[in-house]
């Protein structure tokens, strides 16, 4: 879903949090690379950061594509069924 007056697309959902390590897992539905900013947010959840690495199977990569489950690390505690949107 994109939302053009506020400029940014909703890419995915959060599908678990760990919380001892702060990594969220989220399910992508469009493209995300490392540097892109993105913002988190729920009915408890509101943050924004710059994605500054992500792995797949415990393995850093650079950009991962719709589909695909990623794991971040996140500034803040994130909750399962957060949305996860990138600013364009």
């Amino acid at each position: 879903m994109l939302m053009a007056e506020e400029g940014i697309l909703e890419i995915g959902s959060v599908k678990h949090f760990f919380t001892k390590i702060s990594v969220a897992i989220i399910d992508l539905t469009a493209p995300l690379s490392v540097g892109d900013h993105i913002l988190v947010k729920g009915p408890l959840t509101d943050f924004e950061m710059t994605v500054d690495s992500m792995q797949v199977e415990h393995k850093n990569i650079q950009r991962a594509e719709a589909g695909d489950c990623v794991g971040l690390k996140t500034l803040q505690h994130a909750k399962e069924r957060d949305v996860v949107y990138k600013k364009l």
